[in-house]
């Protein structure tokens, strides 16, 4: 038997399947397990890597019958009952697909090189160095509008996953990193929300999406609510509004995942 991820889906169905009397092979790009949820706290340094990944090994070692694989699948022969792997194949005689879903950036995917996303442990750190790299650019910087610009960061998409990424960037701003620095305030910096719905965590009640609201306004996040991002380059977001506008920065972050789950649904 073979199951092709070790996300949630792969890994639950390993997990009830390994006392069973089956010869499992569970295939992963990756050999751990990772909390996606909490990648946005490896992306503001709130937890470390390891806290958020385990390895699938080690969640399998009582059981003999599991084996771990890393590989990278490149085709499926139905027929043959086979999966490619880069450089080899399995043979099985039942199949469990759980290999995740991609991030979306609703037609423009050019975006991604600007606004990454965090969903990986990969992405997560490159983040956390983005942002950190951010104050410290702004510490050296002698021109007020660039220094404003390098702290302002902008979260697209007011979801449950943007919604907690530009909370823990303000904590991070307000809290981790006050004090910290001789030139700037860290505390100044804008966290822009912004929102095509007229209220943040639409899924949830209107009465918590105005207590998370408020919550969000005292870590200093500015929600931009009927904001629709019409494009994104290396320095600037823009936004169409009632009146239009475009606010430089010079980094973006992009919480879109929010949004494509909440389009799935």
């Amino acid at each position: 038997m073979l199951v092709i991820g070790g996300g949630f889906g792969g890994l639950q169905a390993a997990k009830h399947l390994a006392t069973a009397s089956v010869d499992l092979t569970i295939v992963d790009r990756r050999n751990f397990h990772l909390f996606q949820p909490l990648t946005y706290q490896v992306a503001t340094g709130a937890l470390s890597p390891g806290e958020v990944a385990y390895p699938l090994r080690a969640i399998f070692r009582r059981h003999s019958n599991v084996r771990v694989q890393m590989a990278e699948v490149t085709a499926f022969d139905l027929e043959g009952r086979r999966v490619h792997l880069a450089e080899t194949s399995l043979p099985y005689d039942t199949l469990i697909v759980a290999g995740g879903s991609h991030y979306s950036y609703f037609g423009h995917d050019d975006w991604s090189r600007y606004a990454p996303e965090v969903k990986s442990l990969e992405s997560a750190l490159a983040t956390r160095a983005r942002l950190l790299s951010a104050f410290e650019a702004a510490e050296a910087e002698p021109n007020p509008d660039r220094r404003r610009a390098l702290l302002t960061f902008v979260v697209v998409g007011a979801g449950p996953t943007g919604v907690e990424m530009a909370g823990q960037i303000g904590e991070l701003a307000r809290g981790t990193l006050r004090g910290e620095f001789r030139s700037i305030d860290s505390g100044e910096s804008r966290v822009l929300l912004i929102e095509t719905s007229d209220r943040v965590l639409t899924s949830f009640p209107p009465s918590l999406s105005s207590k998370a609201a408020r919550s969000l306004e005292s870590l200093g996040v500015t929600p931009l609510l009927q904001r629709t991002v019409v494009d994104i380059d290396e320095e600037s977001v823009t936004v169409a509004a009632p009146d239009g506008s475009s606010t430089a920065t010079s980094t973006v972050r992009d919480a879109a995942a929010a949004l494509a789950l909440a389009a799935m649904k």
